[in-house]
Order: structure tokens, then C-alpha cells, then sequence
């Protein structure tokens, strides 16, 4: 039956919010199919505001490969501020997508994107709304399938009480796989209701089903074993990975919002993985390995993607984007073609080791020069060592002179508080650093014109990394080391004006090592601080410490575990984590044996250019690392007239 909208009864209420544009979707390059055209129905959703899931690279390239089959139809949804929730509830508007404002609940799968754990009660308040139960043993044929996905599905134990399924790795295969699935069984008839089709699912062994796996546990709290509870379900669930990213080049045609987001860019993905090795790196240790696009693939979409969108700016992306062995050929043909057109180009935080000066005037020469971000990570030369960043304090003063002697006034470095073994001593290093930057910046750019910012993340252990055995600081001792941080920037009466110092406080951070590390009992601890009015978690104005901390407390009551067992506590080699039935490709035991080398400050070099260390991922996975130069050239490429700015005018017009 055809799915009426209900933006009729929404519109209403969008006087009487914050914003109101973000939920009218009608965006350049948006979908909208017919539903009775189609056998299978996606809503898509990325669990937080509309200007941070809109860029999101993710939920574009899954729309997209969704929508260009004929038989299945895709539409997002994001999550709606309070003030707007609070109208839905009163006045009985179900959550609803931007493309066709359908209600989420008519669906056959709601598929939840997380880029960060924090994003949970987000994602129940969504359920909620939509009219879907909460747990998903309380659904049947009637309700869509939600499925979790993103970085934080490599341990959905926390929400396996709310999801159906979840799905590690690359989308793209895996999500035209299902939807195969979902629409044979409907062709059928929907034999055997919600249980057969979710077993058809878990069969094919790249899609877990936490309903069909029993958790048993040992007296002390720890897990004894994680084990199928029904026949032809399998042990381990495998990660997906796509092999040729050339075949898979998109979006090709990239969403342009009505509304102001986070980045206001058209970003192209260069290449996946990362094998820098990186013990603190989650993404870099869950994606390899890596996969390059080549360059004239690359500049095929950007010149599309400008073309269809009308941006001013190129991101390119990856975990480490300098490292794709032809970024120089890429950023010279990119900077040759778009010369006099106002498009400029740009990378996500550059590595020290790997920046160079011709790289950077390329990348500036058709847009403004703003400011440099380097992530050094680590405060002292020890602390680089046992993260296995190789970037010594040399290699940073040097690159940062080279910035600054060629015209750049401004540099953003980027540090971790909170490291295995780290001291009061380790985190003061910052300071010192921070002052040898300006120093250096003074006396090679010859003018006082110079800023340096700090910015300081607290460390979180990730599952599927080195460190995922590894007690987290407490969120006291946190603070305390960074007020000291403070505290020494601001005396330096020198060189202390010329440094800028962001950093956010460890609580959070406490929340994020819950909900990363957590196992199923974790589940209850999220649906009460939900309950308990939790939502966007990751907004600082929204979040509370004390209202999960209270929901910790409570739900856990009589557990035998409780916060700091999941979050301080460091874990031995022999004790069952709740993700080692998920398979990344990462060999534990490999994984163990790079923690014991970050204890005696041991580092491994980058595999891409050295000898296979046995990660695990090639042999198990049946994959191999994919990198150039492919010897083409984006050299002579003709010169574009400009455009641009009247393109994307005419397009919100």
C-alpha cells in the first residue's frame, strides 16, 4: 500500500522550532521513488542533527547505490532536536525522513549509521518515535529490520537488545546483498515471519544477528563464552570489504543541503585503510587493508561531483590522505585543471612525516591558505613510541618551519591525554612542544605574527586495537593533568599569548569507554539514561555525567560490575571480549602481542612499505593491500571556465 506523507502535519509545527530547514529536506541531488515501484525500502539514518548527518560520506554512498536499483528505494532520516520531539510526541507525528517524509516505521530496514558510540540514545529516541519497539524481541513482520552499522558496529553488544543485526565493514556489497534477501523473502510470501528472514541473514555468515548468539558469564563478571543458540548460524561473523574502490565510485552525485552543515564541501574518498599502525587508531585497524582509488578515478569524480554540486572546495579523504602513494599527481592535475576557478582543494589533518611543501602549495593554489593541522598524538618522544607514531620532536619542528617560512601563520596540533603508562610529566611535554613551535615559527617567518593551538582529546580504548586491553584513565586524574597543561601554557609569559589551548573535560570520555567496551548488560545502563532524558550525547550542552552515571548505577545494581569495571580496569590476555565472535580480519593474538610491544616502547613499521607483520587481515580475510603509482597522469588536463558559486545559487533558488 502506497505511504503517505506526513509532512502535512509537520509542517505546523516547524514555526514553533529551532532550525525549522533542516527537516524540508528538498536538497540538490536528493531521491524520491515512487513506493509502490519498488519490492524492498530503506530509511537510512545517521543518529545525530541534520548539519552533522548530512555530509556524513557513509549514508551519501549507501543512498545512492540503493537508489540506482530499480527495485529498491532509499531515503534518510536524522535525528530531531528536542524541542521538535517534544512536538512530535504532543501533536503524534511518527519520525519521518527529509526525502519523502515517510514515517520510519513503514520501512522493511532502518539502517543506523555510527560514526561514535555516543550516538545510542539517539537512535532509541528515533525507534521511539517511530512506533518501533524498543527491544527487538517485542517486533515482528510489521516493523523494519534495524541494522547497525559504522565504526561502532565492530561491538553492537551494547545494543543488541535494540538491533536486529549489525554489519561490520564496507557497505556498499553488503547492503545490496540484504536487500536481496529481504525481497526474495517477501516474494515468498514472508515465510517462517521476522525469525526466517533474519536467520536467511545470519546465515550467510557477513551479517550478525545478536539474537541468535547466548551469552554466558563467569562469577567474577567476565564473559565465559558467546555462542550460536540455532543451527547453520555461525561462530564468527566476518567484516565486509570492497576490494576495487574504482568500481565503487561514489557518491556521484553528492547531496547539496538547503541548511548550513559541518562541512560545507564535495569530498571525495581516496583510499580505505590505513596500516600505520596506530595501537590507539580504531579505524585505521578495522579497515585495512589499504585500498587505493587511482588518480584518474579520482579526478573523474571530483570534476563530476563539482559539476553536479556546484562547492567551491574538494576534500579528499582518508584516514591519511598524504600517504596515497600519487597524492602529488593528484594535487597537481586537480590544481592544473581548476586554476582561475576558485576550487580549492583540501586534506584532513596531515601527517608530520608525510607533508611536504609543493604538496601544500598545490593544495592552496586555487583557494585561500588557512591554517596546518598536524596530529602528533603523543606529548613526549616515549608516549609516540608506545601509540607507534613515529614522529619524532625533530620531524615536527622541522615540518612546522617549513609551513611557516612559506607563508603560514597558523598550525593546529593535535594531542591525546589519557595514554597507556602516560605521567603528569608526558602531558607537560605539550607545553614545551607548543613553545618550540613558535619559537621556530618567529624566527623563520621573521615576525611575531604566529599562532599555534593545541587541542587535547582524551584516549578512550577501542575494540579490535592493541589498546583494547588497556585500563582508561579516570576522568579525575584527566582533568587534573590537563589543568596543569593549562596552567603551564598560560605561564609561559614569552610565548604563551601565541598559543591557543581546546580541550574537553574526561567525563564524556568515561561515557564513550562504557559504551565501546561495554558487553550486553550495558544495554540496560543506555535505555535508562535515555529514559532519563539522554539525548545528544555527544553535544556538550546536552550531555550529563551525573544522569549516566545514575543509570550505571542503577541498571547494574546487583550485576557484580558496574562503570569503572568496564572503563578502568585493565583486561588480561586470556579473558573473553564481548566483539572476539566479530571478525576484523585482526588476529587477537597478533593484536596481544603489538600491546606487549607498546609496553617496552617497541614500534612496527608501516606494512605497505616493509615486510607483512602478520596483522592477520590478508590471509583470513582474503584480501591484499592495493597501492599505486599506477604511472597515470592528470598533467595538461585543459582549464575550466569558472563556476561555482551561481551553479549553487541557482540550485537553492
Amino acid at each position: 500500500m502506497t505511504v503517505e506523507s506526513v509532512f502535512p502535519q509537520l509542517e505546523a509545527l516547524l514555526p514553533l522550532v529551532t532550525k525549522p530547514v533542516q527537516y524540508v529536506g528538498g536538497e540538490l541531488n536528493a531521491v524520491v521513488k515512487e513506493w509502490d515501484a519498488v519490492e524492498v525500502r530503506w530509511a537510512l539514518m545517521y543518529p545525530d542533527a541534520y548539519e552533522v548527518g548530512v555530509p556524513n560520506q557513509g549514508v551519501q554512498i549507501l543512498y545512492e547505490v540503493l537508489n540506482e536499483r530499480a527495485d529498491v528505494l532509499a531515503e534518510r532520516t536524522y535525528a530531531v532536536w528536542p524541542d521538535l520531539e517534544a512536538l512530535m510526541r504532543e501533536r503524534g507525528v511518527p519520525q519521518f525522513t527529509v526525502d519523502g517524509h515517510r514515517p520510519v516505521g513503514a520501512f522493511d530496514l532502518l539502517g543506523v549509521s555510527f560514526s561514535t558510540e555516543l550516538g545510542y540514545t539517539n537512535m532509541l529516541t528515533a525507534l521511539d518515535l517511530a512506533r518501533i519497539p524498543l527491544h527487538s524481541r517485542d517486533r515482528d513482520e510489521s516493523h523494519p529490520i534495524v541494522v547497525a552499522g559504522g565504526h561502532a558496529a565492530f561491538n553492537p553488544e551494547p545494543i543488541a537488545d535494540f538491533v536486529d543485526v549489525a554489519v561490520l565493514g564496507d557497505g556498499e556489497q553488503a547492503v545490496l546483498a540484504m536487500s536481496d534477501i529481504v525481497r526474495d523473502w517477501k516474494r515468498e510470501g514472508r515465510p517462517g515471519g521476522r525469525e526466517e528472514v533474519l536467520l536467511r541473514l545470519a546465515r550467510t555468515g557477513g551479517v550478525y544477528v545478536p539474537a541468535f548468539y547466548d551469552v554466558d558469564y563467569l562469577p567474577d563478571g567476565r564473559i565465559r563464552r558467546v555462542a550460536p543458540n540455532l543451527p547453520g548460524v555461525p561462530w564468527r561473523v566476518a567484516k565486509h570489504t570492497v576490494m576495487d574502490l574504482d568500481e565503487w565510485p561514489y557518491p556521484k552525485a553528492p547531496l547539496v543541503p538547503l541548511a548550513e552543515s559541518v562541512h560545507e564541501r564535495m569530498s571525495v574518498e581516496i583510499f580505505r585503510g590505513c596500516t600505520r599502525g596506530c595501537r590507539f587508531c580504531q579505524a585505521g585497524m578495522i579497515t585495512r587493508p589499504v585500498r587505493e582509488r587511482s588518480a584518474t578515478t579520482i579526478a573523474d569524480m571530483v570534476d563530476n561531483g563539482l559539476a553536479k554540486t556546484g562547492y567551491e572546495e574538494v576534500g579528499l579523504l582518508s584516514l591519511s590522505s598524504a600517504d596515497h602513494s600519487e597524492i602529488g599527481v593528484v594535487a597537481k592535475g586537480l590544481a592544473d585543471r581548476y586554476e582561475g576557478t576558485e576550487t580549492g582543494l583540501s586534506l584532513p589533518s596531515t601527517r608530520v612525516d608525510a607533508f611536504n611543501i609543493e604538496l601544500a602549495n598545490e593544495l592552496t593554489r586555487n583557494g585561500r591558505r588557512s591554517g596546518l593541522t598536524f596530529a602528533p598524538e603523543g606529548g613526549s618522544e616515549r608516549m609516540r613510541k608506545i601509540i607507534n607514531k613515529m614522529v619524532t620532536e625533530e620531524d615536527l619542528i622541522r615540518t612546522v618551519a617549513t609551513a611557516y617560512g612559506n607563508g603560514w601563520r597558523q598550525v593546529k596540533l593535535y594531542f591525546m591525554c589519557g595514554l597507556p603508562t602516560e605521567t603528569d610529566e608526558d602531558v607537560l611535554q605539550i607545553a614545551e612542544l607548543a613553545r618550540r613551535v613558535i619559537e621556530t615559527g618567529r624566527e623563520v617567518s621573521g615576525t611575531r605574527d604566529i599562532r599555534c593551538t593545541v587541542s587535547i582529546g582524551g584516549f578512550v580504548p577501542k575494540p579490535h586495537t592493541p589498546f583494547q586491553w588497556a585500563a582508561q584513565l579516570d576522568h579525575e586524574t584527566t582533568d587534573a593533568r590537563l589543568r596543569k597543561l593549562r596552567d603551564a601554557i598560560r605561564a609561559d609569559k614569552k610565548y604563551g599569548k601565541a598559543i591557543g589551548f581546546r580541550y574537553h573535560d574526561g567525563k564524556p570520555g568515561i561515557v564513550e569507554g562504557l559504551l565501546s567496551r561495554g558487553d550486553r548488560r550495558v544495554g540496560a545502563v543506555i535505555e535508562a539514561a535515555w529514559r532519563d532524558g539522554a539525548r545528544f550525547d555527544g553535544w556538550s550542552e546536552h550531555f550529563s555525567f551525573e544522569r549516566w552515571m545514575a543509570a550505571g548505577e542503577a541498571a547494574l545494581a546487583g550485576s557484580g560490575v558496574g562503570v569503572d569495571w568496564y572503563t578502568t580496569r585493565e583486561r588480561e590476555h586470556v579473558e573473553v571480549l564481548p566483539w572476539d565472535h566479530l571478525d576484523s580480519g585482526l588476529d587477537k593474538d597478533w593484536l596481544w602481542e603489538d600491546w606487549q610491544d607498546a609496553l617496552v616502547e617497541d614500534e612496527v613499521e608501516d606494512c605497505r612499505w616493509s615486510p607483512c607483520y602478520d596483522c592477520g587481515v590478508c590471509d583470513q580475510m582474503g584480501t591484499e593491500i592495493q597501492i599505486g603509482p599506477t604511472g597515470a597522469t592528470l598533467l595538461g588536463m585543459p582549464a575550466l571556465p569558472p563556476r561555482g558559486r551561481d551553479l549553487v545559487a541557482g540550485a537553492r533558488g
